[in-house]
């Protein structure tokens, strides 16, 4: 029989808009342990196939989070550009309550438009000032630029709020967390509360012990079975755990079922050639996938287990959902809701996830020596040379591991 883990506490409803609601956060270089800005988007959405894909239909080339069935990639979920300007969003619903109108969920497309023609803060904030009122968006876009730049702006329909990363006043510890709620929004109207106390307990640990940096938010942050509200880490005891069957509710987790990627740009510090701001994607269930990262510098020729055309899918996509089954089984009823969290961590140390993390270890290593061989000039050639290794590697391992 099956053993269910399950706190009273723990149990609550997905709401329908829980399936487009993210954990981001926007950190300083001033406060990272390298000088570099970040940008976290951890994605939730109905839309479980995700890609990447370069773009050069704008001012600036740029590369982009899609959704796979988006072939012609007309909205970006979040993306890097030449210059070293970076964006993404958390969905906000204590905004706009009072609009009657049809024109709305334009954040991909508004995403987009400023990878095309954005190279800063100031010109994110051009842009937005410039736009056409009503903008049909109610999200806190986090943006990060080559000039040492991190902010977030609260955005409705016709304003913008920016909250500055570099301001000690508004981020003392130099980095902000957004979930699905506004600062300035109605109280009590939007939705992540929990999440959002995840997420900042997390970076607090990380800042107080000078680990606040990418490799920690992807692996840590991304990967988190923390829960705030009943002060427990649901992976000590699952590496207690044998085999089988141990579920838990994740509804309130950074990751749950709805998590269907998630995104770290690591920028670069300023005077840095922003041709080293490095995009990490990590496609698909993120406890069954991992970072992969790419350059604006490598050109079109993006990872081929990160894109797609029109009759597939993307390849890592792929693998890391046919690898979610196992922690999801149950497919009836409110199935959907419970984690079986021995498939990824187990005392055996056979779980999923403890199997993918050697693996990404290894692409952390080798992309840094990368990092320092390309002295600050990467070019096209080197670029693809290391994204062949990188695909070559990463299907190798998913095929010896687990299929």
């Amino acid at each position: 029989m099956f053993k269910f883990f399950i706190s009273t506490l723990l149990i609550s409803i997905l709401f329908i808009n829980n399936l487009s609601s993210c954990t981001t956060a926007v950190v300083s270089g001033k406060y990272t342990d390298d000088g570099r800005p970040i940008l976290w988007k951890h994605r939730d959405s109905d839309f479980y196939q995700n890609k990447l894909m370069y773009f050069t239909d704008g001012k600036y080339d740029y590369i982009g989070l899609v959704n796979t069935e988006d072939i012609q990639g007309e909205q970006v979920w979040a993306g890097t550009n030449s210059t070293g300007f970076s964006i993404m969003n958390a969905a906000l619903y204590d905004v706009n309550l009072d609009y009657e109108g049809d024109y709305k969920d334009r954040e991909g497309y508004v995403m987009k438009m400023a990878l095309q023609q954005c190279a800063s803060l100031e010109d994110f904030e051009k842009f937005l000032t410039e736009l056409p009122k009503p903008m049909g968006v109610a999200a806190s876009f986090g943006v990060i630029d080559a000039n040492g730049g991190a902010a977030y702006y609260e955005t409705d329909n016709n304003t913008f709020v920016k909250f500055d990363a570099n301001d000690p006043r508004v981020a003392p510890n130099g980095y902000l967390i957004r979930t699905n709620y506004a600062f300035t929004g109605e109280k009590d109207k939007g939705y992540g509360y929990i999440r959002y106390e995840n997420a900042h307990d997390l970076f607090s640990n990380a800042f107080a012990t000078n680990k606040l940096n990418y490799q920690t938010i992807i692996t840590e942050f991304s990967r988190s079975f923390y829960h705030s509200l009943v002060e427990k880490d649901y992976r000590d005891y699952a590496d207690q755990y044998t085999e089988k069957p141990l579920f838990i509710n994740a509804g309130d987790l950074i990751v749950r079922n709805s998590s269907v990627s998630s995104v770290v740009v690591h920028g670069v510090k300023k005077g840095e050639s922003p041709d080293l701001t490095t995009m990490w994607t990590i496609l698909g269930y993120p406890f069954t996938t991992i970072a992969v990262p790419v350059w604006i510098k490598g050109g079109k020729e993006l990872p081929n287990i990160l894109t797609a055309d029109e009759k597939s899918n993307a390849q890592l996509c792929d693998m890391a959902l046919t690898l979610k089954k196992q922690c999801y089984p149950i497919e009836r009823g409110s199935g959907y809701k419970y984690l079986n969290i021995s498939a990824l961590i187990n005392k055996e140390k056979t779980g999923i996830l403890q199997k993918l993390e050697p693996i990404e270890k290894v692409v952390f290593e080798k992309t840094e020596k990368q990092l320092e061989n390309w002295n600050n000039k990467p070019d096209r050639n080197n670029v693809q040379e290391y994204y062949h290794w990188l695909s070559k590697y990463v299907i190798n391992e998913y095929q010896t591991n687990f299929f």
